[in-house]
């Protein structure tokens, strides 16, 4: 993850939306001399950042908790209050499908505008079949109105709701329902690439998780877990046991969490923006996975409680200042290896040829510019499949 190339002079040809050639300007004009062209002097082109987690699909905003937090409230208390996700839970059971998905469309269209070309997007926030349907149907239409690469994730094990508590067997009835009802239907319709689950003492225990990811596999998604975020569990174990495409968060993962992670092709990745809203003293160990020889990955974690962010150059600033990840790293941990957090590796995430011309044009003269900046919107224009999406065509 040290090796980043950076060309000089350079151009990048694109022919139907696939990077045809990347070389010298002088010798690519030469070879196309009528193809037209952008100007991109005294900037860095380099490929669209790849956001493998985000949760865009809720309602209103939770502004409250964060005061709360501040007063001392934690993260499982306030949820355990009625708060948290089940607060979203309330407010998206309660609106329509075209309430959600206009409410949707700006927010991804914000993160597109920092440099973004691919976002997954969970469910989660419905928590019964026609809810998680609904808005996993939300993506499916945001897929189609979007110049952009979205990748839909199945996020039925978010939380146990809480009509699902307090009596005897009440969780088991729900797992039932997730696996007998939802992952059915959401295979049927062809809605989701993935399907993930929060694995956290507290919320899913490790067995649970191995039954709803054991059913997901058999309706031929794809695996994600939320693993080890505030308490150790054996998320991460599990998740490379189960050769999952990607474990995330990871903040309190274990030392042997962290060696199965190495030994796997499951991918870790880093959401330290969620860390830094919760106040958490503790970030996810970037360098010790990094030298366990781990693939790590960045992502924003974009949601309505806990990282309420649609700026991803901030994430690569938190990377370098907080996870102590050098800028190289910090790059292809946000581009060809989110990539791989999403199945995608052989796509994008790369200025090489045969990969989608999925670009993104920043106002810096320098690539270490892009975490130094912080907070600040330097996004010029992207491409995807090489069509302009944001900025200057």
């Amino acid at each position: 993850m040290q090796h980043l190339e950076v060309l000089t002079n350079a151009a990048v040809c694109v022919e139907d939306g696939r990077i045809a050639a990347v070389g010298p300007r002088e010798t690519l004009r030469a070879a196309h001399p009528d193809a037209p062209t952008v100007d991109c002097s005294g900037r860095v082109l380099m490929p669209g950042l790849v956001d493998s987690h985000t949760h865009g699909i809720f309602g209103k905003p939770r502004h409250e908790e964060q005061e709360l937090r501040a007063a001392g409230d934690g993260y499982m208390e306030i949820a355990r209050r009625g708060g948290g996700i089940h607060s979203s839970v309330r407010d998206v059971r309660a609106r329509s499908e075209d309430d959600l998905y206009a409410l949707a469309l700006p927010r991804l269209r914000r993160l597109a505008a920092h440099g973004t070309t691919t976002i997954e997007v969970k469910s989660g926030y419905g928590l019964t079949p026609d809810d998680e349907i609904k808005s996993l149907r939300v993506i499916r239409r945001l897929q189609q109105a979007l110049p952009l690469r979205l990748v839909p994730t199945f996020l039925g094990a978010h939380e146990i709701p809480l009509e699902y508590r307090g009596t005897p067997h009440a969780r088991e009835e729900y797992i039932a329902l997730i696996v007998d009802e939802m992952l059915p239907r959401v295979a049927a319709e062809r809605l989701a690439d993935f399907a993930d689950i929060f694995c956290e003492p507290g919320v899913y225990t490790t067995d649970e998780a191995r039954v709803i990811l054991g059913a997901a596999r058999r309706h031929g998604l794809q695996l994600k877990l939320h693993a080890d975020e505030l308490e150790t569990a054996g998320a991460a174990e599990l998740a490379a046991e189960l050769g999952a495409t990607s474990a995330d968060h990871l903040a309190a993962v274990s030392d042997g969490g962290i060696r199965a992670l190495a030994a796997a092709q499951t991918v870790a990745t880093l959401l330290p923006g969620t860390m830094l809203f919760l106040g958490r003293p503790k970030q996810a160990p970037a360098r010790a996975l990094i030298d366990a020889g781990a693939a790590v990955a960045l992502a924003s974690d974009f949601n309505p409680g806990t990282s309420p962010t649609v700026n991803f150059p901030l994430v690569l600033t938190l990377a370098v200042s907080q996870l102590r990840m050098s800028v190289a790293e910090a790059v292809l941990a946000a581009t060809v290896n989110g990539a791989a957090a999403l199945g995608l590796a052989a796509k994008v995430g790369q200025l090489a040829p045969g990969f989608s011309a999925d670009l993104a044009l920043y106002d810096i003269e320098d690539i270490r510019e892009l975490p130094y900046w912080y907070g600040d919107h330097r996004c010029h224009a992207t491409w995807v499949r090489g069509v302009a999406t944001h900025g200057a065509g």
